[in-house]
């Protein structure tokens, strides 16, 4: 029983020593169940050069919650029971909200949507009479080519996509949608 404890405290005094050390930022340390302390070597941070990274632009949660919301109300002035998604310009969710009585296939279309407008740079619509043309376009895959989607830029560049689901038609969700970039260009 003495072992156990004396074993035991070992690894408690080992275990905050390491902490310490951790917090101090004297480099990695690893430490085996049974006691034997092994040193890792410290990790090496390496830069990039600057010519070798971009930077780039990206919505705020507050403007696009504030767009989300602007669609919302665009909707509800009509009556229309829609979902909202605004992403990033890598596709990611950055807001969905589903408004009241919305249909529960709206929240994927909306994000569909949204996806499919911030890839293209172009409104859904526009890109849905492109099938015509490209019927491959269809298969890309998260893309959705139904109006409802559009595209957010700053300074010419595709930022995020705003897409809306749950109206009747394509066109009215794309109305909303749009409701939603203009909230941005407001003061």
């Amino acid at each position: 029983m003495k072992h156990v404890k004396n074993a035991a405290r070992a690894r408690l005094v080992t275990g905050g020593a390491i902490v310490a050390l951790g917090l101090a930022g004297v480099g990695a340390y690893s430490a085996s169940a049974g006691g034997e302390d092994t040193a890792a070597a410290p990790a090496t941070v390496t830069e990039a050069k600057t010519t070798h990274t971009t930077t780039r632009t990206h919505l705020t949660v507050a403007a696009a919650t504030k767009a989300a919301k602007a669609v919302l109300d665009a909707a509800e002035a009509e009556d229309q029971r829609v979902t909202v998604a605004v992403v990033d310009r890598d596709g990611n969710a950055v807001v969905t909200l589903r408004g009241d009585g919305a249909g529960p296939q709206s929240s994927a279309s909306a994000e569909r949507k949204a996806y499919t407008a911030v890839s293209w740079n172009a409104p859904t619509s526009e890109l849905s009479e492109r099938l015509a043309q490209a019927p491959n376009l269809k298969d890309v895959p998260g893309t959705l080519f139904l109006g409802g989607g559009a595209p957010v830029t700053a300074d010419g560049t595709p930022v995020a996509g705003i897409g809306v689901a749950g109206a009747p038609s394509g066109d009215l969700d794309e109305k909303f949608a749009r409701a939603g970039v203009a909230a941005l260009t407001a003061p």
